[in-house]
């Protein structure tokens, strides 16, 4: 993979490994599962920027590592959420960008531009979506259900953008770490070692919005027939 990544991809995936080591070391120091994930999440995520189905193999991996992190502090809509949907959707997603490589470079895939009767449905599906999760998630007892029914939402539009190859998907993931941002916080309040958690979406809001910025210059550079 040498030369793959451009240097700023190198330094920002680097800086992403030592924040959720260094906030492991500093807040946790003892259970291994939640800098496991992250470092297994954030380098799905700069696979994702660059249109690489790898991203979405680690996404798998990731969403069974945080679905048990979820569980340990109640979070259950978090937990059935990338249990029960992201990940399967990661599946998915995965399937959708093997079959549709850029010029048969699978290492990129080609993006698709999502219409706008396909966005009404998506709208419509993810407010019946959140709906049921909503019941589901309140009989579980789901702690700080107001933000985890809008973590249900938001992700289940960002994995269907990821699934439709949509570069908005990773406008999408980014809202929704600002939404998890928000909720760990609030968790870290009664337990200081889910700060390292805090952290890891943090790190994963900054690859999620170059994500964003990459897709719309792979979309541009496609348009125009530019391998890279």
């Amino acid at each position: 993979m040498k030369g793959y990544f451009s240097r700023g991809e190198v330094i920002l995936w680097g800086m992403s490994v030592a924040v959720i080591i260094a906030a492991f070391l500093i807040f946790d120091g003892e259970g291994y599962t939640t800098p496991a994930a992250s470092l297994v999440g954030v380098t799905s995520l700069i696979f994702a920027a660059k249109g690489n189905p790898t991203g979405q193999f680690l996404m798998i991996i990731f969403s069974l590592m945080y679905g048990w992190i979820s569980y340990t502090f109640a979070y259950y809509g978090e937990m059935i959420t990338y249990c029960g949907m992201t990940m399967p959707m990661a599946v998915v997603a995965l399937v959708s960008w093997l079959k549709n490589p850029y010029e048969g470079n699978r290492a990129e895939v080609k993006i698709n531009s999502v219409g706008k009767r396909e966005i009404v449905f998506m709208v419509v599906v993810s407010v019946v979506v959140t709906g049921m999760f909503y019941f589901v998630l309140e009989r579980f007892g789901t702690a700080n259900i107001g933000f985890s029914t809008l973590s249900v939402t938001t992700s289940f539009i960002a994995v269907y953008l990821t699934f439709r190859r949509s570069e908005y998907f990773a406008l999408v993931y980014a809202a929704n770490d600002i939404v998890l941002i928000v909720m760990w916080i609030m968790a870290s309040m009664e337990d200081r070692r889910y700060i390292s958690v805090v952290v890891c979406f943090m790190a994963f809001l900054l690859n999620d919005v170059y994500g964003f910025i990459n897709w719309g210059r792979m979309k541009k550079r496609q348009k125009n027939g530019v391998r890279e």
